[in-house]
């Protein structure tokens, strides 16, 4: 390296570290970085032999190395470093072993490192433009230039609208997973697909986490990984109503028939982790950590569920508007099901309007009607004092990308064995629905009202 040559030394030792981890830990961040890396920015002589072994791997095999041939790297092809070199990688991957999640800060050393190496890149461009300025380049200079410019961004070039052209009539592209509930599935083409985002609305009480549980068990039974993470509700009482839905017994009787529950529940190909957290306790950071640490570990979710979003502790403490900040949050759930490549249900509280309403339309979301926007589906719940009574109520499917939407569906609900059905669609308008409600309500005070006259003489 030239005296002139920056590194990575001002940013000391746990940066390149960190850095160094994100490369084995991130294909896509090391197909952008590796375009621009000089080993020789590492200041640490450890750091630059194990990345070393990674570029060798990587243009020898045009794949990258997973933790397995990692450890046979550095078992085999260290022969030719000092010992003390070979010490301290080996101390360094059982470091990043252990850890098995992105360093604290990923997204900054990440940004931090493509501009330092990108501006050197284009150093290096200059320097050699000024000598084809001198014989009249001009053409190489302009080429030389945007090389340096395009390199270290962004290699996900998008979707090739003819090469690709089969992948969008697939229905694997969306791989969506059954709600269990056929007139549902129906209109959004077999369920919520990947990288969507479906949202319950519902009022307090109502069985929004009921609704929730029944999805997620759903997806079990039919041989889905899926993560719930509950923001109200304890982890246990989370997972017996997962133990009611799959085996349709009482949730008051589970203990006395938990032999039986056990015998039913241990054949499920599918895997169920139940992540507790106080109530705005976690932010979307904590989720996506937690994730990245359960993928690294083999558990690579099929659906993802939170309840709710709206318990999610922002990011950010400035004094930001909470409606701006809870868009915020559903536009980063959108994010996470993009990422890893599966659908997110969650859930939203509806505001005063809603408690009542024999139909909950999207003008009922508490808070942030914006995050209504962000999401792929979304359906209500709604059910009235008498519908409770009668195990009964409506949901109103209010947006539906994939599909009609503005339908209304009957529901029966047993919430003593978490056991939902929703029955054929009814030809009522919403108004009609309310007038109806309304005559209703207004015939059961006229008899409230003579029966209180009758007392009364």
């Amino acid at each position: 390296m030239t005296h002139d040559q920056e590194d990575f030394s001002r940013f000391g030792k746990s940066f390149q570290e960190d850095l160094c981890q994100l490369v084995l830990m991130d294909r896509p961040f090391a197909d952008q970085i590796f375009e621009v890396l000089n080993i020789n920015f590492l200041e640490l002589k450890y750091l630059q032999v194990f990345i070393k072994n990674i570029k060798s791997y990587r243009e020898k095999y045009k794949v990258h190395p997973t933790e397995n041939i990692m450890r046979s790297l550095i078992r085999t092809e260290l022969v030719n470093e000092s010992e003390s070199i070979q010490i301290r990688i080996r101390d360094y991957y059982a470091k990043v072993l252990s850890t098995r999640m992105e360093p604290e800060g990923a997204a900054y050393i990440k940004d931090t490192a493509l501009d330092f190496c990108r501006k050197q890149k284009l150093k290096e461009a200059m320097i050699k433009s000024v000598d084809l300025i001198k014989k009249s380049s001009f053409e190489q200079v302009r080429s030389v230039i945007n090389e340096a410019l395009v390199l270290g961004s962004d290699n996900d070039f998008g979707y090739e609208y003819l090469k690709d052209f089969e992948k969008r009539f697939e229905l694997k592209a969306r791989d969506p997973i059954t709600t269990g509930w056929q007139y549902v599935d129906d209109i959004c083409k077999g369920g919520l697909g990947k990288g969507e985002l479906g949202v319950v609305i519902a009022p307090t009480g109502a069985g929004k986490s009921m609704v929730l549980a029944h999805l997620g068990a759903t997806a079990v039974k039919a041989g889905k990984k899926v993560i719930h993470y509950t923001l109200e509700l304890a982890d246990t009482v989370v997972s017996l109503r997962y133990d009611s839905c799959i085996t349709g017994i009482e949730l008051s009787n589970l203990s006395v028939f938990k032999e039986k529950v056990y015998d039913e529940i241990k054949n499920i190909e599918g895997g169920l982790i139940v992540k507790e957290y106080p109530t705005r306790s976690a932010t979307i950071l904590t989720i996506r950590n937690h994730l990245e640490k359960l993928t690294n570990r083999g558990f690579q979710p099929d659906m993802i569920i939170v309840d709710y979003a709206d318990l999610i502790k922002p990011e950010s403490s400035s004094k930001d508007e909470k409606r701006h900040q809870l868009e915020t949050i559903y536009e980063e759930l959108r994010g996470i099901s993009q990422i890893h490549g599966c659908p997110i249900w969650t859930a939203s509280q509806t505001n005063r309007s809603g408690l009542n309403a024999e139909v909950i339309t999207m003008e009922s979301i508490s808070e942030a009607f914006n995050k209504c926007f962000v999401a792929d589906f979304i359906f209500s719940v709604s059910r009235t004092v008498k519908d409770k009574n009668a195990n009964g109520g409506r949901i109103f499917v209010a947006k539906n990308r994939n599909g009609p939407d503005g339908l209304i569906y009957p529901i029966f609900m047993d919430t003593s064995c978490v056991k939902i059905k929703v029955l054929p669609p009814v030809d009522d308008s919403i108004e009609d629905i309310t007038e109806n409600a309304h005559k209703q309500q207004m015939e059961n005070m006229k008899k409230m009202y003579k029966k209180y006259k009758k007392e009364k003489s």
